[in-house]
């Protein structure tokens, strides 16, 4: 069998994998299979028996323990939450044993941003209340223990610390790569080694039913163990397959024959399959094109289960194809759902058996949150557990509301990764951007507590802002009406979800409704669409206090020819593409998540030739590093021209004339095998861009406008100046234009304080 084809087929499938309509009803909410007999048969690993096939995916814990590392009650109850929505297993994210040894995982003063285990025996009793809690909601915990983040650590250690990153051998820190990281030497491997038994050791001490060793995505244990960064010539961890053997029989060593070990490894990094020929012309990329391949994975897996290991989880890539191990919005269903089988496969051809003689399970992970194509995953036997990540963050009752047959109630994840992932990179802990109590659990009731006194209350505009305040409201007691121009709730993600890969947002969109109707059946609430709202409306109401979700409007582009009947709005061409007939050279104006989505399905889904003209050096500056790499990559293949430093002069009848700079310096648009740093982490060694322009002309039969918003203010304005209410609020986009994590709490915060 020709894995290594297989591979390069499922990577470039990724792009248009919606043109099969059985790809994309995979990922609709729907319940035809129920009952879920499979989801929830129990399974045994080693000696511990878990209650059905769910596990809580590994999310990082980054700034839920206390700073000394000790978990705190935000983090027990973070992770108590998900117990008690019914997943069968509980796994936390990283947690390092190598403080001391790598410099990035260690702050200034011993403190920490990660739980630890290694400290001091204060932080035991953190995790022994978690192990206990869980264990009282039928959930089982494993403990994910790192050797290290190694390269893909933060490089501030440089400037904070005064060392240099470490990593398997000399390779480039992801971040900043001029920055080196320095070899482990054998003594430090050793000592990592030792950490993690001890750190098992103390795990099993604490009631901690397992542990769980995060070997993919190109962190210090994949750096180890893969030659794409193991190019040590001498010494016994020039073998790249010690590292981790030796890691295991450490932790059998220590913890005996009957405490569950997991590993968590990627099937390849998938870089050559991505990037191709760059692998060989792209300085970025070179050092890494002697990948592990898919045979030597499965060989090495063999090998960890006859040191002990008892179960895996199997994805693919690394952080420099950031998409495929955090798979965005943007990919498809049940994406590695091949990846499991294949390995699935190759232990049942070759009787593999755990070291206590049972098979061993292989948990299938990527975007499986939709219960009719996990339960099918299991039934088919393509795995033998399914990993929910970001779908339990955002609801963590998902397998208890599947298990009872109420899909309809679940929340659905979006993909937009603002919350869960990007949250880590901006400096805060995880959260959700549909779930507002994510992150907060130890401070925001389940159930609202009821208003002491019910009020009558407006609520203007049913995006997500203003349905979720309207709902938490109407929870509480209070007597709401909300009010929209539009037929159903949703606002700007109603043309927001009309590309195919927006198909999680169009889940989304359901759910509000669904959730709306509900809502209005058992409590007092009342949605009147099709209604548009006045200032002398709302006073007439008599409402004690009124809440403006008003949306935003699109921003216009002050340059001759913007108000030509070719020039429409971006919003205006998702909500009715008709425009698009019949033309065939697009240009759109406006490089942020907007203009690209549209771009993509311009590209993809209309086949039409498509250019995208961005100011800043950046396109999708600001968004999740993965869900900006996807579409980037993918446009890049599709032969969409993506044009940064770039600003329109002019719009004619069949042209668009920009001024371009073309000077070296400007980054090139199309690398997604490295970030854009936060505002706030400078790069002392980034080249600056000098200016060259040059004057260009786009041959264009339509030009689309994706610029960007601006609140629609003016009716919150309007109702405070003719005082309609003795409360009036404004929030959502009309407020300040951002995202739905922003709208979401901001109606909720709202909802609880009316």
């Amino acid at each position: 069998m020709d894995y290594e084809e297989r591979l390069r087929q499922l990577v470039s499938g990724f792009g248009d994998w919606f043109a099969d309509d059985a790809k994309l009803r995979d990922g609709r909410m729907t319940a035809d299979l129920y009952p879920y007999t499979h989801l929830f048969q129990p399974i045994q690993v080693n000696g511990v028996k878990i209650r059905n096939r769910i596990v809580m995916g590994p999310m990082g814990n980054i700034c839920l323990a206390d700073e000394t590392g000790r978990p705190s009650n935000k983090m027990i109850e973070y992770f108590v939450e998900r117990a008690k929505g019914g997943a069968g297993l509980i796994t936390s994210g990283l947690v390092p044993v190598s403080h001391g040894v790598d410099p990035s995982v260690t702050e200034p003063g011993d403190l920490s941003y990660f739980p630890r285990i290694d400290r001091s025996r204060t932080n035991y009793a953190g995790w022994r209340i978690l192990a206990e809690n869980c264990h009282a909601h039928g959930a089982r915990f494993f403990i994910q223990l790192t050797p290290g983040l190694g390269r893909v650590g933060s490089p501030e250690c440089l400037v904070k610390k005064y060392k240099l990153p470490i990593s398997s051998y000399w390779n480039p820190n992801f971040y900043i790569p001029e920055v080196p990281c320095r070899p482990l030497t054998n003594r430090e491997c050793w000592k990592i080694i030792d950490n993690a038994g001890q750190a098992a050791a103390d795990a099993k001490g604490l009631l901690i039913d397992g542990v769980y060793l995060h070997g993919h995505e190109g962190y210090l244990l994949e750096q180890m163990t893969n030659p794409a960064f193991n190019r040590r010539k001498w010494g016994t961890f020039a073998d790249w397959q010690a590292f981790g053997t030796e890691l295991v029989k450490e932790i059998r060593k220590r913890t005996g024959p009957r405490y569950p070990i997991m590993y968590r490894i990627d099937l390849s990094l998938a870089l050559n399959a991505t990037y191709g020929e760059r692998m060989q012309s792209v300085k970025g990329l070179r050092k890494f094109r002697n990948e592990r391949t898919v045979e030597m994975t499965l060989e090495y897996m063999v090998n960890l289960v006859r040191a002990g290991v008892d179960m895996f989880d199997v994805d693919l890539g690394c952080y420099d194809n950031w998409w495929l191990p955090h798979p965005p919005a943007s990919m498809p269903p049940g994406c590695y759902l091949e990846v499991a089988k294949i390995v699935k496969d190759y232990f049942a051809e070759r009787g593999v058996k755990s070291n206590v003689g049972l098979d061993v399970p292989i948990v299938a992970v990527g975007k499986l949150g939709y219960p009719d194509l996990a339960e099918r995953a299991l039934r088919e036997g393509m795995c033998d557990m399914i990993m929910l990540a970001r779908p339990l963050l955002a609801d963590p009752e998902w397998p208890n509301k599947a298990y009872a047959g109420r899909v309809s109630e679940i929340v659905p994840c979006i993909g937009d990764q603002e919350g869960c992932l990007n949250e880590f990179l901006e400096g805060g802990h995880p959260q959700c951007a549909v779930n507002p109590r994510t992150g907060f659990e130890e401070l925001l009731p389940e159930t609202p507590p009821l208003a002491e006194k019910p009020k009558r209350v407006a609520v203007v505009g049913a995006g997500p802002a203003g349905v979720v305040c309207a709902m938490t409201a109407a929870r509480r007691g209070h007597h709401v009406t909300l009010y929209d121009r539009n037929p159903k709730a949703g606002g700007m993600l109603i043309p927001g979800c009309v590309p195919k890969i927006k198909y999680d947002v169009a889940n989304y969109v359901d759910y509000l409704n669904a959730a709306l109707e509900a809502c209005a059946r058992d409590h007092d609430l009342t949605a009147r669409f099709g209604t548009a709202i006045s200032p002398d409306d709302l006073r007439a109401g008599g409402f004690d206090a009124v809440v403006i979700c008003a949306g935003a409007k699109p921003c216009g582009l002050p340059v001759p020819g913007a108000d030509l009947p070719h020039v429409v709005q971006a919003v205006d061409l998702l909500r009715d593409p008709s425009p698009a007939d019949g033309k065939s050279h697009i240009v759109i104006v406006g490089g942020g998540s907007v203009g690209c989505e549209t771009a993509y399905f311009l590209a993809y889904e209309l086949g039409k030739d498509v250019a995208v003209v961005e100011m800043l050096p950046y396109f999708m500056k600001g968004v999740c590093t993965a869900n900006r790499g996807h579409l980037i990559h993918h446009l890049e293949r599709k032969g969409v021209r993506l044009l940064n430093c770039a600003t329109v002069k002019r719009i004619g009848e069949r042209e668009v004339v920009i001024a371009r700079n073309v000077s070296p310096t400007v980054p090139d648009p199309y690398v997604t095998w490295r970030p854009i740093l936060p505002e706030n982490v400078p790069n002392p060694l980034a080249r600056p861009i000098r200016e060259e322009l040059r004057e260009e002309t786009l041959e264009a039969d339509l030009v689309v406008l994706a610029v960007g918003l601006k609140p629609d203010d003016a009716l919150y304005e309007a109702c405070v100046r003719e005082r309609v209410a003795p409360e009036v609020h404004n929030l959502g986009d009309s407020f300040s234009v951002g995202r739905v994590f922003e709208a979401v709490k901001a109606g909720y915060r709202v909802g609880l304080a009316l």
